[in-house]
């Protein structure tokens, strides 16, 4: 093996797994001891079979995979720019970009490693039950994800700290009006290209699979919601960004002579220009009703998300906590068809949020990785 994946893999892998031992092996006893010694392996074969033959099953999974790696690119980020890891930025470098991402690959293999060993096996009894399309799906994700976490990591190792070098959308646009909803919009695309590439793509796979295996029910307007609700999901390390950057680089707006009610409105719009894409995917294939609920649907979905980070400030670990809960008790709302109710009762729990903790809020993030 490579010595820049050896130390990938001591450093950062085994690191991942010191610290989150507890929780892992709290996971690891749930899934063990949530039957009688006698049932567990038949109660994992059903669990397996479940997700090789639902797509709902499988999404479920996805987001919960997806939750768990979200949480290993914030702590491999976290340490990426520790004081002791600073020589990786003139060592790994000398290496060709093809050859970092490899070995980073291998790394972020290590740390799904319990996830892609439980994934492989349900492969193994997805194809022994004759089911091919699912099992080939769950390979091709992982697979994604791994090279995707890959792609951040060698983007960030990659990347010289210069303040006096503005990108060419800042040079542009140097002179143009921009309101303060767009701000962290112009942010993202300078500063953020990559994540904010990499959860679109994210979206277009979710759409796209949900979609391809729903296909009999494509106009059903439960499975655009679930679409919805995944896309949602997968633009929350965008959300918390979108927090972190208001603390860090918008602090003096408390100070300025607008209302909650309009700062409100202009959350509202950072999210539907970042929803942009998706919506015009909607439109497009939706008509101008459906669209629009679904539209609202997505905003107000970003919204409460967003509305959790003035409650408990800018800790992922309890963040990431609160999205699986909401994803799994907001997917059976859509499955009973109550996306009218859902709409005004996010926005409203959002807005009670956001009004109630906005001048509370201290800024400060968690120290947990």
């Amino acid at each position: 093996m490579k010595p820049l994946t050896n130390i990938l893999l001591k450093i950062f892998a085994g690191g991942f797994f010191r610290v989150h031992a507890g929780i892992l092996l709290f996971v690891f006893l749930a899934m063990v001891g949530v039957v009688p010694p006698q049932y567990l392996i038949g109660y994992h074969k059903t669990l397996m079979l479940a997700m090789d033959s639902s797509s709902a099953v499988m999404a479920i999974v996805f987001v919960i995979w997806l939750i768990y790696a979200i949480k290993s690119w914030h702590y491999v980020s976290g340490q990426i720019f520790a004081a002791e890891q600073h020589f990786l930025f003139y060592s790994s470098n000398s290496l060709s970009k093809q050859k970092q991402l490899k070995s980073w690959f291998w790394a972020q293999a290590a740390i799904l490693s319990p996830i892609i060993v439980y994934a492989f096996i349900t492969i193994g009894v997805g194809f022994a039950n004759h089911y091919y399309v699912l099992p080939v799906c769950i390979f091709l994700y992982l697979l994604i994800l791994s090279y995707l976490s890959a792609v951040i990591y060698v983007k960030q190792i990659n990347r010289l700290i210069d303040g006096n070098n503005q990108s060419l959308l800042l040079k542009l646009s140097s002179k143009w009006h921009k309101p303060y909803f767009s701000l962290y919009i112009y942010h993202l695309f300078d500063k953020r290209k990559v994540p904010y590439l990499i959860t679109k793509g994210l979206s277009w796979l979710i759409i796209t699979g949900v979609f391809y295996v729903f296909a009999d029910v494509k106009t059903d307007v439960r499975v655009a919601g679930i679409a919805i609700l995944a896309v949602v999901t997968a633009h929350i390390v965008l959300i918390f960004e979108e927090r972190k950057f208001e603390e860090n680089a918008l602090s003096f707006s408390r100070n300025l002579p607008y209302s909650r009610k309009r700062r409100f409105l202009n959350f509202i719009g950072v999210y539907f220009v970042l929803l942009l894409p998706e919506s015009i995917w909607l439109f497009s294939r939706f008509n101008p009703l459906m669209a629009i609920e679904l539209l609202f649907l997505a905003l107000s979905v970003a919204m409460l998300f967003h509305g959790l980070l003035y409650w408990f400030g800018l800790n992922m670990d309890k963040y990431l906590q609160w999205i699986l809960g909401l994803f799994i008790v907001l997917f059976w709302i859509i499955m009973f068809k109550l996306l009218w109710i859902l709409v005004p009762l996010n926005i409203a729990i959002a807005y009670w949020l956001f009004y109630h903790n906005y001048y509370r809020f201290e800024g400060v993030v968690s120290d947990k990785l």
